[in-house]
């Protein structure tokens, strides 16, 4: 360990924390990584193993041109991620996934920085933010509830949450507008601040009877104190409540009028609310649901005007701990109250193992730069962690904020096409094509943002 250098203290040996405090000390930076395991657990994990993978070996599509996350793995690997670099040493088949033994992955990653020069492991439980120094809090969806306590009282009262309630999420440019229509109820607001799904009364009573009768999700055990709220409650138990509960509550036409049927009334309208500042994500108001993954997108697809969608986000509820990040974390990830606190991980809002590590590599890079006295350089959001950062910190909607996976819906807009004749109108690709060039886009800003970041 080293004395010239400053020291940064990383609390958390998740991914995430994992990923952070390598960052910090490849750039030169000391580091004292704390990890409350093996001494205090948490009801999740079963050892205290660093970087430990608990509900899946899976950290998904590794295909860089055809999916987000795959984008974001070879964006990680291509910025020195000591996450990637040990999932590739420990991998298993997977098809086309990236998927890695355990034990043997979070071996790696410890090892890693245990023997790092630059890296001192503090074992034991952290009850108090540091009031003084730079330090990266990386302590996942199960804070313990001493930090938690000092978390929220450093963020604020209602930054701070304990469970999430997902409604699943669109991309604008899978909606159907020749279905569905811009429009506010009565007119209020831009008058396009929701998109409207008209339903008539077969379709509607189609569709809750599917809700009923439909597959969900068990809670985890450690989940299965997680509160229902009156206020948001699953869209499948309005369902139960009575055959009519949703048409009188987030499904209510009224106020609504169809300009492509003007002389039609819908039976009921089902609503998504614009869910990030460039608008190419739609939230489904009022559809936070414990629905199977498959089955959210075999019903939601029944809806008029969504039968292509496509969902930049699924439903769910969970225990998870996470700040209203767009509220109060500024676009280097600090706590703007305390600004020598960074935060990293799922603890901002980020969804997945490889969100988490990214998001835990950005604030590592950050940190690193600030305790060097350097220029702080965010990614673009053309990339995939710039585009995942712009959403958590900025992009989102703070009254709406919940966890959220990589997606090409949250990057910025492709330059449109010139149309196919002259006078057409101007083209924008779609599908795979779509994704192709959002990949390629982002690997040309990536290589920028290394060589101006080095």
């Amino acid at each position: 360990m080293t004395t010239e250098t400053p020291t940064v203290h990383v609390i958390g040996a998740g991914l995430a924390g994992s990923e952070a405090a390598w960052q910090l000390a490849q750039a030169g930076v000391s580091v004292v990584l704390h990890e409350m395991r093996p001494e205090v657990s948490t009801p999740a994990h079963t050892g205290g193993g660093f970087a430990e993978l608990v509900c899946s070996n899976s950290l998904r599509s590794d295909d860089a041109e055809s999916s987000a996350v795959g984008l974001l793995h070879e964006e990680m690997r291509r910025a020195g991620s000591l996450i990637l670099t040990c999932a590739d040493a420990h991998r298993v088949p997977a098809g086309g996934a990236l998927a890695v033994d355990r034990e043997g992955f979070s071996g790696a990653v410890q090892a890693a920085l245990e023997s790092h020069p630059n890296v001192r492991v503090v074992r034991g439980e952290v009850t108090e933010l540091p009031s003084e120094g730079l330090a990266v809090v990386a302590t996942g969806p199960l804070t313990s509830p001493a930090l938690s306590a000092a978390i929220q009282a450093a963020s604020g009262a209602d930054a701070l949450s304990f469970f999430d309630a997902i409604a699943p999420v669109v991309v604008k440019d899978s909606i159907d507008f020749g279905t569905a229509w811009f429009q506010s109820r009565w007119d209020k607001g831009t008058g396009k601040d929701y998109v409207n799904c008209p339903m008539t009364e077969a379709q509607y009573h189609a569709f809750v009877a599917a809700l009923t009768s439909a597959q969900y999700v068990e809670f985890h055990e450690w989940e299965k104190d997680t509160p229902y709220f009156e206020g948001c409650l699953p869209v499948e138990v309005m369902a139960e409540r009575g055959a009519m509960t949703l048409a009188f509550g987030p499904l209510k036409p009224v106020g609504l009028t169809n300009p492509h049927t003007p002389g039609v009334k819908p039976f009921a309208v089902v609503q998504l609310r614009q869910d990030n500042a460039l608008g190419t994500l739609y939230n489904m108001v009022g559809f936070q649901t414990k629905l199977r993954h498959g089955e959210q997108q075999r019903i939601f697809r029944t809806i008029p005007g969504l039968e292509n969608a496509e969902f930049a986000r699924l439903g769910g509820i969970h225990r998870n701990t996470f700040l209203n990040a767009p509220r109060v974390l500024d676009p280097t990830l600090r706590l703007k109250s305390r600004p020598h606190l960074r935060f990293a991980g799922q603890i901002t809002g980020c969804e997945g193992y490889v969100e988490s590590a990214s998001v835990g590599l950005m604030a590592g890079r950050f940190a690193a730069a600030e305790a060097l006295g350097r220029a702080i350089l965010p990614p673009p959001p053309e990339t995939a962690m710039g585009a995942m950062l712009a959403h958590i910190t900025v992009g989102a909607d703070a009254e709406t904020y919940q966890p959220m996976n990589v997606t090409f819906g949250l990057f910025p807009d492709l330059p449109e096409l010139p149309p196919k004749v002259p006078g057409g109108k101007p083209r924008r690709l779609k599908g795979a094509d779509r994704k192709k060039a959002h990949s390629a886009r982002a690997l040309a800003a990536l290589a920028d943002w290394l060589k101006a970041s080095a």
